[in-house]
């Protein structure tokens, strides 16, 4: 899931170099993915009034309940 993740913020940044993405497993199963890139290219990742965010979450709880897993995305300011 991390690597989906990377894949779309990394395809739409000028700066893909600095997209970093971490995945973390909470205590009740949950997995944490953040996501952080330059501070130029935030507005590419949240798109207009959050859409490409929430579009990221959706694919990413897609793939999720497929794996029946739980899945949060947490888009880091730096």
């Amino acid at each position: 899931m991390k690597e989906l993740i990377e894949a779309i913020a990394k395809a739409l940044v000028d700066n893909p170099e600095a997209v970093a993405v971490s995945e973390e497993q909470g205590p009740d199963g949950t997995i944490l993915i953040k996501l952080a890139a330059a501070p130029d290219d935030m507005g590419r990742i949240i798109g207009r009034q959050g859409r490409t965010a929430k579009a990221m979450r959706t694919l990413l709880n897609a793939k999720a309940t497929r794996e029946k897993k739980r899945v949060v995305l947490q888009i880091l300011e730096e």
